[in-house]
This record gives structure tokens, sequence and C-alpha cells, in this order.
């Protein structure tokens, strides 16, 4: 079941996968489970145009300084080649299950070398945290669909074409029954996100 947090779900062109511990991307069943996902139907309104080579943090920045507000949610995706990508997954979980801090602690890291793909995600505003990651939470997919992951870096050559689709709304469904009725989140886990969203060395 993938409410286990069993590896990390992609969505690309109407067709899901789940990248295990393995590194390798299996089909999903369409009565498959899981416990977090964000998904849209994309339809880009904003290209950016790399003009030099850069790695994901440059070019978050530089994508970031075009979005119109800082008040919405984006959608992201990006085609092409690229010189490497580091991607992550993560082991399934049984209870108690732990905290997703201590998940990642053992979460296995790939690298993909002068692979060919697709890194596809979200863009949340600040005032989503609790209910999204605050800035960029991406994955990626190789374009034969056999292997990916959470991205942790990317080099993205010049001449890179980002799209993004400008979300102006979006709709929540919470479990119906369940631990969740009950379980407190009320803590701050914003070091944990931090932390969860990190490269580890």
């Amino acid at each position: 079941m993938r409410d286990r947090l069993d590896g990390e779900l992609v969505g690309v062109d109407g067709e899901w996968y789940l990248i295990r511990v393995d590194g390798r991307a299996y089909p999903v069943a369409g009565n498959a489970t899981t416990p977090f996902a964000a998904t849209t139907f994309f339809n880009p309104d904003l290209f950016l145009v790399t003009s030099e080579p850069m790695n994901l943090t440059s070019l978050g920045r530089c994508l970031e300084a075009e979005l119109p507000s800082k008040n919405l949610f984006y959608a992201i995706r990006m085609d092409g080649t690229f010189p490497r990508a580091v991607t992550r997954s993560v082991p399934a979980q049984d209870k108690p299950y732990p905290r997703l801090a201590d998940v990642t602690a053992n979460q296995t890291v790939f690298t993909l070398e002068n692979v060919t793909g697709t890194a596809v995600g979200f863009w949340a505003p600040r005032f989503a945290e609790g209910i999204n990651v605050p800035g960029y939470h991406l994955h990626f997919i190789t374009a034969d669909r056999t292997a990916g992951g959470h991205l942790l870096e990317i080099v993205v050559p010049a001449g890179s074409i980002v799209s993004v689709d400008t979300t102006t709304s979006f709709t929540m469904r919470l479990p119906a029954s369940g631990d969740f009725w009950t379980v407190d989140l009320s803590e701050d886990l914003t070091d944990d996100l931090k932390q969860v969203e990190s490269v580890k060395k």
C-alpha cells in the first residue's frame, strides 16, 4: 500500500509511477492509496528559458524572480537532457510510524548522469506551510519511465525551458476516518521539513 510511504510518487502526462528504494519506477494501479499527493491539470501560462547552466538553487531563484505573485501556487515542468540529476526515495514504513525526518535519514540517493527526463512539481506560497512545503517540491522521472524520485539536485543546461502553470485555487481532501482524526498536528515541524528537503551528505 502506498499509504505506508512506500517510495516517491510521480505523475506525468496522466500516468503515475512509484519510485521505490531500488530506484526503479513502477506503474501505479488505479486503486493505489497515498499519504500525500499534489496534482493538477497542467496548462502552462509562463515559460522561462535558462540563459546559462544552473543548479537547482540558482534555477529556483531565477524562476522565483519571474513569478507574478508570491501569494499563488505554481505547477512546474521541465523536460530535457540534464548532465546530472540527484534523486531520492524512502522505504515503506510500519506502525508506529516514525517522523518523516527520521525516515529520510535512511533514504536512498541516486545520481543520474546525462539523463533525459522530466522534472515536475509545485512552488507553494509561505502561507501554505502546514498543508504543503513552502517553496519548491519537485520530482523527476526519466524519459523511458524507468527511474526517478524526489529531486534533490539537478544541473540544467543553458537554453532549457521551464513551463509554469499559475494556480489560483486548490482543493484539499482529508481522510474520512482513521488515525488522522486524532493525531496531534499542532507541533512546529519547520526544522524537520528543512531536513527532509535537503541533500544528505
